[in-house]
């Protein structure tokens, strides 16, 4: 069994990120010992595990929820998981396209800026005063 602390620093985060999956329902309430202490078991070790590493691929707190609740399922399929992969996926090249559209933009607003343009003459500023 592992005290908040223990726990955090076994999965690296912060006491506040425990507390805040527990709000959000990610993590499950601990048991407490008699003191009123919270106990943390090596499955809540595991459990916060996997949402860290559902975070780094990209996963918001919400999908994550619902990658934890077909993980527990008794009728989920590897098709479901899949589907949200995928779906992950998809929001992934989407937000890229627009980076890139984004990048391609500022480049050719920053060719357009000299250094000898005072601020009020500035290609960059007008062109966002500009755009609506």
């Amino acid at each position: 069994m592992f005290s908040r602390g223990q726990l955090a620093a076994l999965a690296g985060v912060n006491s506040e990120t425990i507390r805040y999956y527990e709000r959000k329902g990610l993590l499950p309430k601990p048991q407490r010992t008699p003191a009123g202490y919270r106990q943390y078991a090596p499955n809540d070790l595991k459990r916060l595990q996997f949402i860290l590493a559902a975070k780094r691929h990209g996963f918001t707190l919400a999908e994550i929820k619902e990658l934890l609740e077909l993980r527990v399922s008794d009728s989920a399929t590897c098709r479901q998981v899949r589907a949200k992969a995928q779906n992950k996926i998809f929001l992934i090249d989407k937000k890229i396209n627009e980076l890139e559209r984004i990048k391609k933009a500022l480049s050719l607003l920053s060719q357009r800026c000299h250094n000898k343009y005072p601020v009020e003459e500035c290609p960059i500023l007008d062109a966002f005063e500009q755009e609506q």
